[in-house]
């Protein structure tokens, strides 16, 4: 669990730089920021999806994904956990949505991607932390960045980041033969169109609730494991 804790402490290291300097930056410049923060998740997102192998199992995954994630309305959830912590913590602008727009995106963007499941999973299998240690120098760098227009609200997102991959190394054991080569392919190809999203969100083209699709990287290996089946 090393691994993962020093992922969830650079994340909270790194929101605390970017509120530190926060106050001595000008709205123009943290709104540049926040696009060019944008633009930069829909690079990652776009790289990812070409990893791809199977077009057929991304388009079900998101189709079954999608409906369930809207079913449960994962966003609402979400939403509802990060103004419930800015109503406790209350953030520095005082205003809780903002803080829930942070702790949203951060949430996201820390987790819905190859190098934190394949990080976690090799934590957890053969107690390799490399990986986690490398996401962990990303991630320092973009909290802090992303601290800066968005506020508080991602360094909560650091609770989310533990929980998440602490989970997934200590169900590694479990999850190794569901997760193959290919498996993994599909859940980055899956992760990175829903960081798409993410990205167009940031830059403010689009208001789509992105974690209502965030089952679909649950699908994604099930339907991996079916087709090995048949």
């Amino acid at each position: 669990m090393i691994g993962v804790i020093v992922n969830a402490m650079a994340v909270v290291i790194g929101s605390l730089i970017g509120l530190l300097f926060k106050k001595g930056i000008a709205q123009r410049f943290t709104d540049a920021v926040m696009i060019g923060i944008g633009l930069c998740t829909v690079y990652i997102g776009i790289s990812g999806t070409l990893k791809g192998e199977n077009t057929l199992i991304l388009i079900i995954s998101i189709v079954i994904g999608s409906i369930f994630g809207t079913w449960i309305d994962i966003d609402k959830r979400l939403n509802d956990m990060g103004e419930c912590i800015g109503k406790q913590f209350k953030a520095s602008s005082g205003n809780s949505v903002s803080l829930a727009e942070g702790f949203v995106t951060g949430s996201l963007l820390f987790c819905v991607g190859a190098m934190s499941i394949v990080g976690s999973l090799n934590a957890g299998l053969s107690g390799d932390i490399k990986m986690l240690f490398t996401k962990s120098v990303l991630d320092l760098t973009a909290s802090a960045m992303m601290s800066v227009s968005l506020g508080i609200g991602i360094l909560f997102s650091a609770l989310v980041v533990f929980v998440f991959e602490g989970a997934i190394v200590l169900l590694a054991q479990y999850l190794q033969p569901i997760l193959t080569n290919s498996a993994i392919a599909e859940i980055t190809c899956v992760g990175s169109l829903i960081i798409i999203a993410l990205g167009l969100n940031i830059i403010g083209i689009t208001k789509i609730k992105v974690a209502n699709y965030l089952p679909a990287i649950v699908v994604a290996p099930i339907l991996c494991w079916i087709v090995t089946l048949i």
